[in-house]
């Protein structure tokens, strides 16, 4: 009664009744049939849950064939469920009842996952050992870097907050879309970041980061340098300087479609959160010196604050233990 009580105050707030649907984990259609209830029958129809004892109005078949339905398809209301048992039985549910239904069926209202396209396992447990075997026999003279590029655009990035609950809150909209382009690494052992920018990303800014990261690492024999399968981060001029004479980085690619196995992924992602989730910068020039700030010199020097969310413990993700529906 009072995740529905919470619905009307959010509705009279202005929310939507997918954003209330998604905060409270249920389906739009619910929240709008609590909105009908409060309408018609004032707190009395918010206290109101319509069951009809624990028996159910199906026989174990029409159950069968009503798991079946759900599961092939997926439905995101109740409403095409009702509908089905409309259709094929002839039987009328109300909307309380049906989700004891479901939920007694073993049902319940979920958001999918994102996962990766063309994952395959053997290939992440195979740069996992070699990674790992690398990192057990390299070395004092070696270092290991990961590599990526970011694009992040000027403007504020919504995010849960802690506030007063009698206040709603908003973020203003940046007018502008530009957009900072960076191509970064970052070593793991010491938090040390290497970040340049560019007007575009490709084998040129390729190039540009791994001469920074060479100048950075002058006592070092061999640089390991792990990154994506980017088309331009095997560009033939990349290819050709790495050739000459002096170049001490040897390139290592992850599997294909395994962000996962970036550590510099998660940077980014701290990054967001500490730079663009609800703040707002006037001009693109006071935001790129912020971004930038922060990946050249507060990370680096607040590595231990931050090394344990950006790490190489690596996990295989198993496909099989999805069920991908799209």
């Amino acid at each position: 009664m009072t995740r529905r009580a919470n619905a009307i105050v959010l509705l009279d707030q202005g929310r939507s009744c997918e954003d209330i649907a998604a905060f409270l984990l249920l389906d739009d259609d619910t929240v709008r049939n609590w909105y009908r209830a409060y309408e018609r029958d004032g707190l009395a129809g918010l206290k109101t849950f319509g069951y009809k004892g624990s028996s159910s109005h199906l026989s174990l078949e029409q159950e069968s064939a009503l798991s079946e339905w759900v599961d092939a398809h997926c439905p995101s209301s109740t409403r095409k469920i009702g509908a089905f048992l409309k259709r094929t039985f002839g039987m009328s549910y109300s909307h309380a009842g049906l989700i004891a239904l479901l939920h007694r069926l073993g049902f319940e209202y979920r958001k999918p996952k994102v996962m990766p396209r063309g994952l395959d396992d053997a290939k992440q447990q195979a740069f996992i050992d070699d990674y790992e075997r690398l990192r057990n026999t390299m070395g004092l003279d070696e270092a290991v870097e990961f590599l990526d590029a970011v694009h992040p655009t000027h403007e504020v990035r919504p995010a849960g907050c802690w506030a007063r609950k009698d206040v709603t809150i908003a973020v203003e909209q940046t007018t502008g879309r530009n957009r900072l382009n960076i191509h970064g690494a970052i070593d793991l052992e010491t938090g040390q970041t290497q970040i340049v920018t560019a007007e575009k990303i490709d084998g040129l800014s390729l190039i540009k980061l791994l001469s920074e990261i060479l100048r950075t690492h002058t006592a070092m024999r061999l640089i390991h340098v792990f990154l994506d399968n980017a088309q331009y981060h095997k560009a033939d001029i990349v290819k050709e300087w790495l050739a000459k004479t002096g170049r001490k980085i040897v390139l290592h690619f992850l599997p294909p479609y395994c962000p996962h196995l970036a550590p510099i992924e998660r940077l980014w992602g701290v990054m967001h959160q500490n730079i663009t989730h609800n703040r707002d910068y006037k001009t693109f020039r006071e935001f790129r010196r912020e971004i930038l700030k922060f990946l050249r010199q507060t990370v680096p020097k607040n590595w231990k604050q931050y090394r344990d969310r950006i790490t190489d413990n690596f996990r295989v993700i198993h496909r099989a233990d999805f069920r991908v529906i799209a």
